[in-house]
């Protein structure tokens, strides 16, 4: 973090001093909102959540190096009171962008599916020195947090913008206005808060709409929700995808045994040719918007093309993927789920295995937020598991997974439907020979990573998945 005294910050959040004996003291590393990760000279941000409130919390953050809390009331150590911690904490973001760090170009990224990978592919091909979205820190929370991370050698500040309403990415655009707004796609992601694919296109667009003077619109040419949103911006757009109208797109597709794809990337200025390191069709259209960016910034399509093979990814249970000693493939994309996702990684795992000696193995849990449409969304992640041809389908869960499994059964296949976590990896550790793949894959609060991560440990599975803490 760019260094600012306690008072400084005091300023820059509308806050008081309490408990300060120096206020010259500076705030040199980013904050942090889990006292755990306290360092000398971070701020803590003590957040009320509904398990705990981190002003309890406030003094173990000082005993660890934290020069100061940002806190609703006084907590007895150092700490800047303001009557609410979150704003002030966006407040302090915004002050930090629009002052020492107004020369740092923000990047940034929303869509339905894809913006992490997207994230993991911006960061490398941006030259210079980047600060990226740590994990999925895409919220009121986790954005100022990451703007805390930069300072002024930072010449690329990448930031994904999530949402769950109309106005949420508005909010996080005031907080960090962009130079370059990405939009991936719009899928049904959270379809159930919205109320509809054409409200989450009017929330995905706020992105492209908050462009700074002179920024530059990413957007996909291939959704047809995501291309009208040129109407919006106010400074230059440029489109990515597969169609020849597309400005970045990519020829000549080819996939390798592990799904990794490989394409000539064509631009106004030239082409060049792109292996990509990661697992996965949908990936092409993440590394355009990327090369998109570069583009933009002023590489050439041979150091963009270069930057994009180099690349790895970056983010955790996101097509991650382990091969056992044994040759079995572990994919992991547990992270989070929702119906364009689910497809996606079931392309994905289809072109991964095939035939006797390679079995293809699917094991779902539901897709959350989705509403009214979740029995018929269920359902239809079902046929197309069916429908690819899957070899196996392991179903975990209650109502979900048993809609699922109707949908499996409407296209001819079949399904096994599993109560938990522990029935799946009992049946995966008899079932699973060399060769396979196995593709785990559910929303976030299913916590079916847990079982990608069992299936990667030789010992027996009885009672790992029932300890508790570890």
């Amino acid at each position: 973090m760019h260094p600012m005294s306690l008072t400084a910050v005091a300023k820059a959040v509308g806050g008081r001093l309490a408990d300060v004996l120096d206020p010259g003291v500076q705030v040199t590393e980013p904050a942090v909102f889990d006292s755990r990760e306290a360092v000398p000279g971070s701020l803590f941000v003590a957040l009320a959540g509904e398990r705990a409130d981190g002003h309890a919390f406030a003094e173990s953050a000082h005993n660890k190096g934290a020069v100061v809390a940002l806190v609703n009331r006084p907590v007895g150590v150092p700490a800047i009171v303001v009557d609410d911690v979150l704003q002030a904490f966006g407040a302090l973001a915004h002050t930090l962008l629009t002052g020492p760090l107004a020369a740092t170009r923000v990047v940034a990224i929303t869509g339905s599916a894809g913006k992490t990978s997207t994230k993991d592919f911006v960061s490398q091909v941006l030259p210079g020195s980047v600060v990226a979205t740590p994990q999925s820190f895409n919220n009121e929370i986790g954005l100022p947090l990451t703007v805390t991370m930069a300072d002024t050698t930072t010449d690329h500040l990448v930031l994904e913008m999530g949402a769950r309403h109309i106005g949420d990415i508005r909010a996080l655009t005031l907080v960090a206005p962009p130079d370059i707004s990405i939009v991936t796609n719009v899928g049904t992601a959270h379809i159930g808060e919205f109320g509809g694919r054409d409200n989450i296109a009017e929330a995905k667009g706020e992105i492209v709409e908050a462009l700074a003077p002179g920024g530059l619109a990413v957007l996909n040419a291939d959704d047809d929700y995501a291309q009208p949103m040129r109407e919006r911006a106010g400074g230059s757009v440029v489109t990515f995808g597969l169609g020849e109208d597309a400005d970045v797109r990519a020829t000549d597709l080819t996939a390798d045994a592990h799904g990794r794809a490989s394409f000539t990337l064509v631009t106004p200025e030239g082409s060049a040719p792109v292996r990509l390191r990661f697992v996965g069709g949908v990936q092409v259209h993440n590394s355009l918007a990327a090369a998109a960016v570069g583009r933009g910034v002023g590489l050439s399509p041979e150091e963009i093309a270069a930057r994009l093979s180099r690349a790895m990814p970056r983010s955790r249970w996101r097509m991650e993927t382990v091969t056992r000693a044994d040759g079995v493939t572990v994919v992991n994309d547990a992270y989070n789920a929702n119906p364009t996702s689910v497809r996606h990684a079931l392309e994905a795992l289809a072109s991964m295995a095939g035939g006797a000696e390679q079995r293809s193995v699917a094991v779902l849990g539901q897709m959350n937020e989705l509403g009214d449409d979740a029995r018929t969304a269920h359902e239809a992640i079902g046929r197309h598991a069916a429908a690819r041809g899957i070899d196996m389908i392991i179903l975990v869960g209650g109502d979900e997974a048993g809609w699922m499994r109707d949908g499996v059964r409407d296209a001819g296949g079949r399904a096994t439907w599993v109560p938990d976590q522990e029935a799946a990896l009992g049946l995966l550790h008899s079932a699973l020979r060399p060769g396979d793949v196995v593709l785990v894959k559910a929303s976030r609060g299913v916590q079916l990573q847990r079982l990608a991560e069992e299936l990667l440990n030789p010992a027996p599975p009885a009672e790992r998945l029932t300890g508790g803490s570890r």
